[in-house]
């Protein structure tokens, strides 16, 4: 057996996935409205190419790439636009979104299937990929086909997928993993042919043993990780895997490195080999605030409220509604979003699960820079902030804060370290803006 790896710093917080972890996908049909956002992934929304009253099918295009860092949008149903709106989303405020009234889910594939990928020319490999509108779906969203497109120069030599699903209470990539095996395995290796890397690997946290046998049983090279948050970090899962660093402002092609999600590569495998866009994902339902939590196949533009009720719906003490899991997504202030490609998880959490303490001053205790893992100072990032002292936070490292909640998670006195990082980065952003004007 390999030995377990892992990255220096990080925690263990009670992981809670038993309660989900067993239970096999469901595949949900479409509800009779999907509300489609424009904006599913990093960079600028897709742009509408619909209007209210056109009809749509499966899988067109209603939204247009809009920038180098965009992707189209596609319709997951059949059916008419009855408007485009500004609506809740579950990373955001609110954002465009094409809303549908379905009439079917009938269709099969969109674009012609390439079965001899092998022997497709990489470029046209690429603009499938994009054309089909696939973004992580681990968690930043970020499109896929930039990360298949190094700059003239760079040469990437390793592949890692990330199997690790460190955030407590998820487990739809666990499931995927035991349930798309081959579309899994087909996906990396195409990413892999892409970049022409030749020994691509899958990271994945001990606490799976089910999906490491399967995997390796299917041909796969598995790197066994430690239990530890947040080992399915970009910067730390290449530290753990392959013990190379992402220095501060840096990517992870900098070091030779593309990571992808498990997800991300059976959506490639559907693309390239089905001929489907990016339209449905795999999402856990999970918390003690839900009478039979699970993991649900959905189309994207589905709310949350109908994912609640496949889940046996609430019950009565609910305290908080979190898109995403609990230490790095956010609190819903409605049911009514709807599900986006980066939905890996809703959290209907009851009060007992829920930490909900006073913020005390800080006591100098040191527990966040021990646990942070990118070495940075969350205690000093935060007072800068709370003093408004923006250079400060600037010099201390702010922008190089993935808002993990590692810190916030340690903290004896509770204080809001993220909250406090978060609109640190906002302001240094603005004053570097105003000294490039």
């Amino acid at each position: 057996m390999s030995k377990v790896k892992s990255f220096a710093g990080g925690t263990h917080p009670p992981g809670n996935k038993g309660l989900s972890c067993g239970a096999a996908v469901v595949r949900l049909p479409a509800p009779e409205v999907v509300t489609v956002p424009l904006c599913q992934h990093l960079g600028a929304p897709s742009k509408p190419v619909v209007k209210p009253g056109d009809e749509v099918t499966k899988g067109s295009v209603i939204g247009e790439q809009n920038g180098f860092i965009s992707l189209p949008t596609h319709s997951p149903v059949n059916g008419k636009v009855l408007r485009i709106e500004n609506v809740p989303m579950p990373h955001m405020r609110s954002g465009p979104a094409v809303v549908i009234k379905t009439e079917s889910e009938d269709g099969e594939n969109v674009y012609e299937p390439i079965a001899d990928w092998k022997n497709t020319e990489i470029p046209l490999l690429v603009s499938r990929i994009k054309e089909a509108g696939i973004c992580g779906m681990g968690g930043a969203s970020f499109p896929t086909y930039v990360k298949l497109s190094p700059p003239p120069g760079v040469k990437i030599d390793t592949l890692i997928i990330n199997g690790v699903e460190c955030e407590p209470y998820l487990t739809a990539d666990h499931r995927l993993m035991l349930e798309k095996a081959d579309d899994l395995i087909t996906g990396m290796n195409i990413l892999a042919h892409v970049l022409g890397v030749s020994d691509p690997c899958i990271g994945i946290e001990v606490n799976k043993p089910d999906a490491i046998e399967l995997l390796e049983k299917k041909g796969a090279r598995v790197v066994r990780l430690k239990v530890q948050y947040p080992q399915g970090a970009e910067k730390q899962l290449i530290d753990a895997a392959v013990g190379r660093q992402v220095p501060a402002g840096a990517l992870p092609l900098n070091v030779g490195v593309v990571v992808q999600n498990v997800g991300t590569c059976v959506a490639v495998a559907d693309a390239v080999c089905k001929g489907m866009p990016s339209i449905r994902r795999i999402t856990t339902v999970s918390g003690l605030g839900v009478n039979k939590p699970g993991n649900f196949d959905v189309c994207v533009g589905t709310p949350v409220s109908t994912l609640i009720e496949a889940a046996g719906g609430y019950k009565e003490d609910v305290k908080r509604l979190i898109g995403g899991g609990p230490m790095m997504g956010m609190a819903l202030f409605t049911d009514g979003v709807p599900v986006t490609k980066g939905t890996s998880g809703i959290l209907a959490m009851a009060s007992k699960e829920v930490r909900d303490t006073a913020e005390g001053p800080c006591i100098k205790c040191g527990k966040c820079v021990d646990v942070c893992p990118l070495n940075l100072l969350p205690c000093t990032i935060a007072t800068a902030s709370e003093y408004e002292k923006w250079e400060d936070a600037e010099k201390a490292g702010a922008l190089n804060c993935m808002a993990c909640g590692t810190c916030s998670y340690v903290c004896p006195s509770g204080r809001y370290l993220v909250h406090y990082i978060k609109r640190a980065q906002n302001e240094v952003r603005a004053l570097i803006r105003a000294r490039e004007a």
